[in-house]
């Protein structure tokens, strides 16, 4: 009888991926991104365990958005005293912090558990099209579509 493979800590190798953000689609790359870090790609997928890669995004600052959500798309936040409720525009967002704008997307795709904390610490998204990653021989990842 033949039985299913599971993954465990011991059994994962990680790649380091690099993919680069200029011109794409705000939520089609952190859906494809969330994948890999989850290790959906793999066929040695399991989903209790995190088999996923690390993925370093170069280039955030030049993420697109379609129609007008440059403008009309707010981010929200709580300073957690009474009337302290934020706001930004996208537009804001891009121009000011725009490692936090791809982080806070694909981190919504992630689990919203423990697993998925340690699977968003692979994360590494830069503004320019430099990292400090050279030593870990990153692949480029090519994106679909």
């Amino acid at each position: 009888m033949r039985t299913t493979f599971m993954a465990n800590a011991n059994t994962i190798e990680r790649k380091w991926y690099v993919v680069d953000a200029a011109g794409q689609t705000l939520g089609r790359l952190a859906s494809e991104v969330a994948s890999i870090l989850r290790g959906k790609h793999k066929p040695t997928y399991t989903p209790h365990v995190d088999t996923g890669d690390h993925v370093i995004i170069i280039n955030a600052s030049k993420i697109e958005l379609t129609g007008n959500k440059l403008n009309d798309k707010i981010y929200y936040r709580h300073s957690q005293y009474p009337g302290g409720l934020k706001s930004r525009t996208a537009l804001e967002m891009r121009t000011n912090y725009p490692e936090k704008m791809l982080e806070l997307a694909i981190k919504g795709m992630l689990p919203k558990n423990s697993l998925g904390r340690q699977m968003f610490k692979k994360l590494h998204v830069y503004a320019g099209s430099e990292h400090p990653h050279q030593a870990q021989k990153p692949e480029v990842y090519e994106l679909r579509g």
